[in-house]
């Protein structure tokens, strides 16, 4: 059996541009669960977000994560919610390596302050506040999910690619 790798992380670390350039690296299929779940139910995450809410919408990631989980030879970046169901982390756990990417909330601002309209529990004004917080609730949820924690802060996409390669390896 094969190894997966798994990157779970707060949103706008970088999960799914380093989660491609890996695949590529070393010749991996890849896979974005918000992708997969997308394309499989043919609705945005917002679109879910906002018709049925965030309990739904963690319903449909539970049952991807236990699709994806079983394939092997597959790099597999996750929503940033993931670690909220521990069946989740068990599944993916099973045929893969967790990598956690973790940023400072500076940089996580920075990645995200372009892209936070898509993002349905950023869509608000005061959204750094509510980014600190979430943050600050998953943390730990996060550590303890991780095989190998990956500090992002000041490092280029490839460096990161590579830190992880290697550990993988």
């Amino acid at each position: 059996m094969s190894k997966n790798v798994v990157l779970i992380g707060f949103m706008g670390t970088g999960k799914t541009t380093i989660g491609k350039i890996i695949a590529q690296k070393i010749n991996y299929d890849f896979i974005d669960t918000d992708r997969y779940i997308e394309e499989k139910f043919n609705i945005s995450i917002k679109g879910i977000f906002e018709s049925y809410g965030e309990e739904y919408f963690r319903e449909l990631e539970k049952r991807a994560i236990e699709e994806i989980s079983s394939r092997e030879f597959s790099v597999i970046s996750t929503g940033g919610g993931v670690i909220l169901n521990n069946d989740n982390i068990i599944n993916l756990k099973e045929k893969g390596i967790i990598f956690l990417l973790n940023g400072s909330v500076e940089t996580i601002v920075n990645n995200l302050s372009n892209s936070r309209n898509k993002r349905p529990l950023l869509s608000e004004n005061n959204w750094t506040e509510k980014l600190v917080c979430l943050l600050e609730k998953r943390k730990n949820m996060y550590i303890s999910s991780a095989d190998y924690i990956i500090d992002i802060n000041d490092k280029s996409l490839n460096m990161l690619a590579q830190e992880i390669i290697n550990h993988f390896n």
